[in-house]
């Protein structure tokens, strides 16, 4: 880290063996990522009625190049946070998911979900119909391929998004869903 990891305490003691604790958890943080600008943690202690107990709520604060990545526990969450350590390791567990995810946006490294073959319905028939793909191929379908027993409601027109794979006749749609007026095709 280029500036020193803060620990504050609110509504409880300073102490020592929770900020080793904490300092562990950011020395592997630093481990796992050399960037690491400056690290903040906050403990609160949230006091509670007698008979629930003491609940804390930790808050983790890293700032990176051109981002700064924030992971909390709240109280409300977890019961599990009646002990200070379990909030702590939880908290830094956050903040280490959310600095895998920044990692892997500034390398590049993001899953693409590919659009689902989709098209238009060209043809219907009392059992069965044709979808057109914007290349031009036609995939054949049965009524019992729509989804959701729609195949009454296909009109030649309808735009539809569906699972290809090889028939006995050439393509064909194994599940076809109508697409909403919601649904965004590329």
């Amino acid at each position: 880290m280029k500036l020193p990891l803060q620990v504050v305490f609110r509504n409880m003691e300073p102490s020592a063996a929770i900020e080793a604790a904490v300092r562990e958890r950011a020395g592997k943080l630093d481990q796992f990522y050399e960037h690491i600008m400056s690290c903040r943690v906050v403990i609160e202690l949230h006091h509670r009625h007698h008979h629930q107990g003491n609940i804390y709520h930790v808050r983790v604060d890293v700032k990176v190049p051109e981002a700064e990545i924030v992971a909390s526990r709240e109280p409300a969450e977890h019961h599990a946070h009646e002990d200070v350590y379990v909030a702590i390791r939880d908290a830094f567990n956050a903040v280490r998911r959310r600095l895998e995810d920044y990692i892997r946006r500034r390398r590049g490294v993001v899953k693409v979900h590919e659009t689902p073959p989709h098209g238009r319905v060209v043809e219907i028939y009392p059992d069965h119909g044709r979808i057109e793909t914007p290349d031009g191929r036609l995939v054949y379908f049965h009524k019992n391929s729509v989804a959701g027993g729609d195949f009454d409601h296909l009109d030649v027109g309808t735009e539809v998004r569906f699972v290809e794979e090889p028939g006995e006749l050439g393509p064909q749609a194994s599940t076809v869903h109508v697409i909403g007026k919601h649904h965004l095709v590329s």
